[in-house]
């Protein structure tokens, strides 16, 4: 015979569901009571046979706590709930109530198209991946792509794979000639691995981007999508090509976008309207000052601040409370000042040579590219000065120009980030005069010599080091250049003694292995310190192991600091505090001038305003023309205030910062998301965690469970903690392996490593909801091991009368249209439904009076014998029931299909052609009888 999907078989010795891919020879059947891993493959010709669901045994009794229990585990314990959404129950991760709202805009849109713009560190990976998840799970997505940074591409792998369940390839220069010897005949990469975390700069170059635009998933998902526009006539190879990549992805009407980025207006008006032109072409050009305008981008642009979520539907999110800056100054030693003094006469006279505008232009980005090095570390300058400079392969002065300022200035956008922790050359050409080589090798000498004791910029973070350290702080360590951060790391090595680990992580390392880096280093006893360069500086999570920030160099661009200091500063950190200092010379002219013009201002601007937006694309010619006044002229930063033509330019750049920071502060209010109004966020949220089980439920659960079994469970101010080596060994072995002895179940994130939180997508809670289910339902298994029962008759004065409560499973058939065919699913939903007197003659109850029972604290023992005695009647009259459960079923499956049609209310086509349906009966895992105090007991 054949099996419908939803049905009960038995097979190799247990009972299964039969799910939807299923065959009439073949079937895909999940155990009962089990999790999406425990799915199998089975031929009928095995000896598959229909099942029904067993009654409870009236001789298997348990206690009071065994309904809520038992009631609880399943919930928790379902893979496929009968929310309104498809994929909360697949994943790994409980999103916060603000996380829903880019899913729920989603799924009001026939093809989406989405701007996730929130602020660093709300979790816009989160969301991006919750869009993503649904739109696979209910079939309007057949495979996904995310473009991001290669230094992102482990971290978005990791994200979909541990938060999502989905299995992504990495396609990598280091991983292609891989995948590619993977494929079957002409097939591409993107046809193979229908799931892929790709590198936007790999993939961008035109032999590539052809054939990924010819075979692409239909759903996209593009990481810092900012770095990726560009305005007309803006500078850089690779933002262009990044942005008609854009483009074509964005040309086809049927593929799902995805955008992500917390600084989406850069300070360039073009360049955002092009990125809204991504998510539809009339945004391009409509009036966003009107308030149609703002209703067609409300559709598909999100964006909040901290303070707009930090409590949302009377939900709390925990970041740090305060971010304590500092600046530490610190001043040349004797030696290192006569070196500086050497080096600035030096490229002095290099910039005034005579020999030609291209040999002006090269010696000018060679001479900026030795001062910043001799100012970041001994050692930067000394690699600097063993480098011949890469602006002396050019051509022309235009060429020299961007290739002195690709490699001396902090532009980050147009290239992969990683690549310019590299120290820049600054040699002359090999036809220089002897003269000046043995000029340059005697700063090399000197360079190599102030290493060490002589190096009070060193010194003077180590005494920082050491402050944090003391205060409980773990601090990461910026610098600028790869040689930097590797000395910087021997001297703290050295300085901080056995009980405090250092390690270096910078660009000379591939991503795995940073990765793997990190994880040693924080896996390590006692106290650590992280020195990296800016490879770590834009969405790398530390918030975990991290709480300060050391800015060792400057960066000369004011957002690279705010990148930093956001991977600690953001949801997760544990630490109400976090500390961010700012190291500079007092002395060395270089870090005064940027100090003062750019870090300086662009904090000024922040607390102005309340926004922080980036510094204006003319920087590079302020930048230029300070240090043109202290190269030429000789003047430092405070004298160029007179300069006349630096302040013109100045002013300039501060007018059009501030003029930016005022349009992105009215714009946080014109653009706020309203197309999602809080109270359908309210009840959605609602109907999704009454389907999944509220954190209330989940807590019950797991504090009754092991107090059950043995466990010690004690309250503490931020969780419950519970010893383990006492549970039951099949439970113990399901539990993560790197847990904590004794465990704390936090309430809330962030966490320790080691520790689990009371939500149901934790693998520990996870494995406590799944050990009582299939306990209870074992009634062969030691009733010691057995915290929940499938039937108990309780007295209590909270009923009147005999009452026995149900504890129902429900299957239902869903059928979703979606673009690839209609989708046809299974989901489950528990309900405890209750009556009072016996089965033939049952007054049901209405549902919140049901659930309450759950609650109803005993007020006497009843003997076994007499308990036997009820359960039996009750048991024997369940056949009478299953009208009421049938109709039951029914009504749910009407809420089910309301359910999804009301976050899907604008996609029409997927609202017609909607169909949910019960599974015929229903199967009784509990049964639970409630009798008055015993003089009221007869009636």
């Amino acid at each position: 015979m054949g099996f419908a999907p939803g049905n009960l078989v038995t097979a190799r010795g247990r009972e299964w569901v039969v799910l939807p891919d299923s065959t009439d020879d073949f079937l895909v059947l999940r155990p009962l009571g089990g999790l999406e891993d425990d799915v199998a493959g089975v031929l009928v010709s095995e000896g598959v046979t229909p099942a029904a669901f067993p009654a409870p045994s009236p001789d298997d009794l348990g206690d009071h706590f065994s309904a809520k229990l038992l009631t609880d585990a399943l919930r928790i314990g379902f893979r496929s709930t009968a929310g309104p959404f498809r994929c909360l129950a697949s994943i790994a991760v409980e999103p916060r109530a603000y996380q829903l709202v880019p899913l729920m805009m989603a799924l009001r849109q026939d093809v989406v198209r989405l701007l996730i713009a929130d602020d660093v560190g709300i979790g816009k990976t989160i969301e991006a991946g919750l869009v993503a998840a649904e739109l696979l799970a209910v079939g309007e997505a057949r495979g996904l792509s995310v473009l991001c940074s290669p230094a992102l591409a482990e971290q978005w792998q990791a994200e979909l794979r541990g938060k999502f369940g989905l299995e992504a390839e990495l396609v990598l220069p280091s991983t292609v000639r891989r995948l590619e010897r993977g494929r079957i005949g002409s097939e591409s990469i993107f046809e193979r691995y229908p799931i892929t975390v790709v590198s936007t700069d790999f993939i961008k170059s035109a032999r590539r981007r052809h054939e990924f635009l010819r075979t692409c998933p239909d759903l996209v998902i593009v990481d810092e999508v900012h770095t990726c526009v560009a305005a007309a006539g803006q500078a850089g190879s690779g933002r262009t090509q990044r942005f008609e990549l854009m483009q074509a992805l964005a040309a086809d009407p049927q593929r799902h976008l995805v955008l992500a980025s917390a600084t989406p207006h850069s300070g360039n008006d073009d360049a955002f309207r092009n990125l809204l032109g991504l998510l539809d072409p009339a945004l391009a050009t409509v009036n966003l000052d009107d308030r149609r305008g703002r209703e067609l981008l409300a559709r598909h642009f999100v964006q909040r601040r901290r303070g707009d979520i930090r409590r949302y539907l009377d939900e709390d999110t925990p970041f740090p409370k305060d971010r304590l800056t500092k600046e530490v100054p610190y001043t040349l030693s004797p030696e290192y000042r006569a070196l500086f003094e050497k080096v600035l006469d030096y490229a002095r006279e290099t910039i005034r040579t005579d020999d030609g505008d291209l040999a002006k232009r090269v010696n000018w980005w060679s001479a900026l590219a030795l001062l910043r090095a001799l100012a970041s570390s001994p050692r930067a300058a000394a690699q600097t000065l063993r480098t011949r400079a890469a602006s002396a392969a050019a051509d022309s002065p235009d060429e020299a120009d961007a290739i002195g300022r690709a490699t001396v200035l902090d532009q980050s956008d147009d290239e992969a980030i990683e690549a310019a922790d590299t120290t820049p050359g600054a040699a002359p050409d090999s036809n220089s005069a002897s003269s000046t080589t043995r000029r340059l090798r005697g700063f090399l000498s000197e360079a190599a010599k102030l290493e060490g004791k002589p190096d009070r910029k060193v010194a003077a973070l180590t005494t920082q080091v050491k402050a944090l350290l003391a205060d409980g702080c773990d601090p990461i360590v910026f610098c600028r250049f790869i040689d930097t951060a590797e000395y910087v790391a021997e001297q703290l090595d050295r300085a901080l003694g056995r009980n405090v680990s250092v390690r270096a992580v910078t660009g000379a390392l591939p991503p795995a292995e940073r990765v793997a880096r990190i994880d040693e280093l924080t896996a390590s006893e006692g106290r650590h310190v992280l020195v990296a360069t800016d490879c770590l500086s834009e969405g790398v999570n530390l918030q975990e192991s991290f709480q300060a920030v050391l800015h060792y160099d400057l960066a000369w661009n004011p957002t690279r600091h705010e990148q930093r200091e956001g991977r600690v500063d953001r949801f997760g950190q544990r630490a109400d505090q976090v500390r961010a200092l700012t190291l500079y010379g007092r002395d060395n002219q270089i870090d005064g001038i940027v100090l003062e013009v750019l870090l300086r201002k662009h904090e000024q601007i922040r607390k102005a305003t309340g926004v922080s937006v980036p510094v204006p694309d003319n920087n590079g010619a302020v930048v230029e023309a300070l240090m043109e006044g202290l190269l030429l002229r000789g003047v430092d930063a405070e004298q160029l205030t007179l300069d006349l033509g630096v302040q013109d330019k100045r002013d300039a750049l501060y007018d059009d910062w501030m003029s930016t920071a005022e349009r992105e502060k009215r714009a946080q209010t014109k653009y706020a998301q309203h197309a999602i109004k809080p109270e359908d966020v309210a009840a959605e949220v609602a109907a999704a965690r009454t389907a999944l089980g509220t954190r209330a439920q989940v807590r019950t659960c797991v504090q009754h469970s092991l107090h059950a079994l043995q466990s010690t469970v004690v309250a503490r101010d931020n969780g419950l903690s519970a010893t383990l080596a006492g549970l039951p060994l099949g439970l113990r072995d399901a539990l993560p392996p790197d847990r904590n002895d004794p465990l704390l179940f936090a309430y809330d994130l962030p966490l320790r490593r080691g520790d689990a939180v009371l939500n149901r997508t934790d693998a520990s809670v996870e494995a406590i909801a799944g050990y009582v289910i299939e306990s209870a339902l074992d009634a062969t298994m030691d009733s010691a091991d057995r915290p929940a029962r499938r039937c108990a008759v309780i007295r209590t004065d909270s009923v009147p009368t005999r009452t026995t409560l149900l504890v129902s499973r429900y299957r239902f058939h869903l059928e979703l249209p979606s673009r690839s065919g209609a989708r046809q699913l299974i989901a489950e939903d528990v309900a405890t439904l209750a009556f009072e007197g016996s089965p033939t003659q049952a007054r049901w109850l209405a549902p919140d009076d049901a659930q309450a029972l759950l609650s109803a604290v005993p007020s006497g023992n009843v003997p076994g014998p007499q308990a036997q005695q009820f359960m039996s009647r009750a048991l024997d009259g369940i056949d009478s029931l299953m009208p009421h459960l049938s109709e039951h079923g029914a009504a749910l499956a009407k809420g089910l299909l309301n359910a999804h049609r009301r976050v899907r209310q604008a996609s029409s086509e997927i609202v017609r052609g909607l169909k949910v349906t019960a599974e015929p009966g229903a199967d009784i895992l509990g049964v639970f009888v409630f009798v008055p105090p015993a003089r009221e007991s007869a009636k």
